[in-house]
């Protein structure tokens, strides 16, 4: 694993910036740190030479000054280097998770099909919360390490060669355990980061299901799973630490070897009289802080870990080849929807081609049962799946596909909020126009009335007919003619499905093409045009006598005009 990944630094303004402020605050810390040596090793002599003269020198005083500048530099340089690390690790952050959101979008939904949802924001939740380790401790003290080390190197050798000589020999041996260690902790981290995404999957669906997993009583047997899922991490995360540990044992060793070296020569050398009593204490104060950074930097890294693997995860999506989905602009005027050639292509099967032309006024029904492929070809119509064919959506010119068209998924995706809120998914929703909605769909609750995130206080009927509301209120404010509902009545009873049904009609004799997608007999019996979606991925299309839409020259799949 890279200490620094130049990946960050090429997507991250703020990351580089750090970099340098880090290296400048480094240097003066070291400098800082020399002068302590120095001042040390000043005052020390001066004080013996004053107990043998029975006089305080002259330099006394300036030398105890520039001691204690030299500790008031330091710290405000660590204090800078903390204040700056702080901020630094905040606005990467939120830099990375703008621009991995931003790649999402570009890559659409399709590509997002791909990758566990629960991984995805764990990753860009927790995961990226642990880049505050990295920029907070990590990356000041590798860029302290790489410039401080040199120097105090440089130092200890103009103050005495002979231990620059022995530093400068030792100071390898760190590394070596770094490595060693990095290498034996890099697998073992990456196995901890896929506990942390299987964790957050397993709650993710537990909530997601919870309402379900109540019905069928089934709700108390999540606890255990996510229990053991829960001390599978506990048990990670405590063997992380046991290296951890043992890692800066060994690094403290390999530090606390080399120091004593240093200071063995030195006092033989004291004791013989080649080295005199300012070089050996100049020497002795800056031999521990010549091991200090490279060891600090070791430890710092580990507690960095899941930081660096959340970097790296986001820096692989970043670095996805995939091509971005296409993204229409505005497109001719036309005044019926058409499909030609439409098809579907999933890793197990062909949905299509399908063929059909729908004048507003028309209710089209994609039938079939589950998992054959209705809600891939509305969201093929909707553009928001590749596919092969063209698709024209009714509008005016200018316009663009998203703008003509109003869509309901299968799942209502309901917020923390007021129900007049999420009907108009806006936070100043047109009150009357949301009662208006609320009551065509069926649905007499009150807009201001709270509901919790994913719609929680509501059944799920009722949630259903809030999503339908919603497309009922777009479609009339923006008056688009392209109305998609996936599965809109899959949690009704018969009355209530019949009350979505009629309104349903109604919307598309005011000028609309609805098109459903639903395997429910009320459903299917309203619709002028029938599109028999089959598990094996053929279509076929056929007009209903007696309705009153407008359909025209529909033709099925098996070339039998409808």
């Amino acid at each position: 694993m890279k200490p620094l990944d130049p990946r960050l630094l090429r997507l991250s303004r703020t990351a580089r910036g750090f970099i340098v402020a880090a290296a400048g605050t480094g240097v003066l810390r070291t400098l800082a740190t020399i002068a302590i040596a120095w001042g040390i090793a000043a005052a020390v002599t001066l004080g013996v030479d004053a107990v043998r003269d029975g006089s305080v020198p002259d330099a006394f005083t300036p030398a105890l000054a520039l001691l204690g500048a030299a500790f008031v530099v330091r710290a405000v340089a660590a204090w800078a280097t903390d204040d700056l690390a702080a901020r630094a690790a905040a606005k990467v952050k939120s830099e990375l998770r703008a621009t991995v959101l931003a790649r999402a979008a570009e890559r659409g939904p399709s590509w997002l099909a791909e990758r566990s949802s629960a991984a995805f924001a764990t990753t860009l939740g927790p995961g990226l919360d642990a880049l505050d380790a990295y920029f907070g401790r990590y990356l000041p003290q590798l860029a302290l390490t790489a410039i401080a080390t040199p120097m105090l190197v440089v130092a200890i050798g103009l103050g005495d060669l002979t231990s620059g000589l022995i530093v400068l020999c030792a100071l390898p041996v760190i590394p070596v355990f770094m490595i060693l260690i990095g290498l034996a902790t890099q697998a073992l981290q990456r196995k901890q980061s896929d506990a942390l995404a299987k964790l957050g999957g397993a709650f993710t669906e537990a909530v997601e299901g919870l309402a379900t997993l109540k019905v069928f009583g089934r709700a108390r047997r999540q606890v255990g799973r996510i229990g053991t899922v829960t001390d599978e991490y506990r048990r990670g995360t405590v063997g992380v630490l046991r290296l951890s540990f043992v890692s800066g044992f060994a690094l403290e060793l390999a530090a606390s070897l080399s120091v004593a070296l240093v200071a063995v020569s030195i006092g033989i050398r004291l004791v013989d009289g080649s080295l005199g009593l300012g070089a050996a204490m100049f020497v002795l104060v800056l031999a521990p802080e010549a091991f200090a950074p490279i060891r600090q930097v070791g430890a710092d890294f580990h507690a960095a870990q899941d930081g660096v693997e959340a970097s790296t995860a986001v820096l692989d999506v970043l670095d996805d080849t995939t091509a971005p989905a296409a993204r229409p602009g505005a497109v001719p005027a036309a005044d019926h929807l058409a499909l030609d050639r439409l098809a579907v292509r999933r890793p197990d099967v062909v949905i299509g081609p399908l063929d059909l032309r729908a004048r507003p006024g028309t209710v089209v029904v994609l039938a079939g049962p589950s998992g054959s492929g209705k809600s891939s070809l509305i969201a093929a119509v909707r553009g928001a799946l590749p596919h092969d064919g063209t698709v024209t959506v009714p509008g005016p010119d200018g316009s663009t596909v998203a703008e003509r068209t109003t869509w309901t998924d299968q799942r209502p995706r309901l917020v923390r909020g007021t129900i007049a809120e999420n009907v108009a998914l806006s936070a100043t929703p047109d009150e009357p126009a949301v009662r208006t909605a609320l009551g065509e769909a069926g649905l007499g609750l009150d807009p201001r009335l709270q509901v919790g995130s994913g719609g929680s206080g509501l059944s799920g009927g009722q949630a259903q007919r809030v999503a339908v509301a919603r497309a009922l209120y777009r479609a009339r404010r923006t008056g688009t003619q392209l109305v998609l509902l996936d599965e809109p009545t899959s949690a009704l009873d018969a009355d209530a499905e019949a009350h979505v049904v009629r309104t349903l009609r109604r919307l598309a004799d005011d000028g609309a093409v609805v098109v459903v997608a639903s395997h429910r007999p009320a459903v299917v019996a309203a619709a002028d045009v029938r599109v028999d979606v089959r598990p094996d991925g053929a279509v076929a299309v056929t007009r209903v006598d007696g309705r009153p839409g407008g359909a025209v020259a529909v033709t099925s799949t098996d070339g039998v005009r409808a």
